[in-house]
C-alpha cells in the first residue's frame, strides 16, 4: 500500500528517468506553454528535456511514484505502463495520467487488479485522467466524471446499493 505520510519527493535508489519523457506529455506546464495530451515543446521524447538546465522549477520538483516508490517493480515505470502515477497530497487519492496514445492502458493487468487493490486498501479511488476527463476507480466498480471543472471537487460518498454499502465519487460545487 502506499502511504503517503512515508512520501519523499527524491528518486529512490537506483531509480532515474532514463529514456522516460511520458511527464512531459500528459500534464500541462503553463510556464512553457504545455498542454496535458501533447509533448512539451522542449521535450525531445525518449531523451529528455531540451531546456534541462532552465527547466521550470515545476518540472525539477516533480517525481512520479515509480521514481519515489521503490517497490513499484518495473512494469510501473511510465514509458512501459503508458501513465503516471501520483498521489495528490490534499486528499491522499492516487492519480493515473494516461498517456493518450494508450488510452485504456490503465484496464490492462496487472494494473487495474492493483488499481483496484489500492482503491479498497486505502478506503479511496484511484482518479485515472485522460487528459482532462476522469474516471474513478473503487473497488468494485468505476465511475465515468468527466471534465473537473475549476470550481468543482471530487467527494467521495458511501451508498447503499442492494441493502449494502458501495463507494461512489460525485463531483460537487466547492464551496465559495
Amino acid at each position: 500500500m502506499i502511504d503517503p505520510a512515508r512520501m519523499v519527493n527524491q528518486p529512490a535508489p537506483g531509480r532515474d528517468c532514463g529514456s522516460c519523457t511520458l511527464c512531459c506529455k500528459v500534464y500541462d506546464v503553463p510556464a512553457v506553454e504545455s498542454v496535458a495530451g501533447t509533448w512539451c515543446k522542449h521535450c525531445l521524447p525518449g531523451r529528455g528535456c531540451g531546456i534541462h538546465a532552465t527547466r521550470p522549477d515545476h518540472c525539477r520538483a516533480f517525481f512520479c511514484l515509480w521514481m519515489t516508490q521503490s517497490f513499484l517493480g518495473p512494469e510501473w515505470k511510465p514509458d512501459k505502463a503508458r501513465f503516471v502515477l501520483t498521489m495528490d497530497p490534499a486528499t491522499s487519492w492516487l492519480f493515473v495520467q494516461l498517456d493518450p496514445g494508450a488510452p485504456q492502458a490503465w484496464r490492462k493487468e496487472p494494473y487495474l487488479t492493483q488499481l483496484r487493490r489500492w482503491a479498497a486498501a486505502g478506503n479511496r479511488p484511484v482518479i485515472v485522467f485522460l487528459n482532462k476527463s476522469a474516471t474513478a476507480v473503487l473497488p468494485t466498480h468505476d465511475v465515468q466524471l468527466g471534465t473537473i471543472a475549476a470550481d468543482e471537487r471530487l467527494v467521495l460518498r458511501e451508498e447503499l446499493a442492494g441493502g449494502r454499502p458501495r463507494l461512489t465519487v460525485a463531483k460537487v460545487r466547492a464551496a465559495a
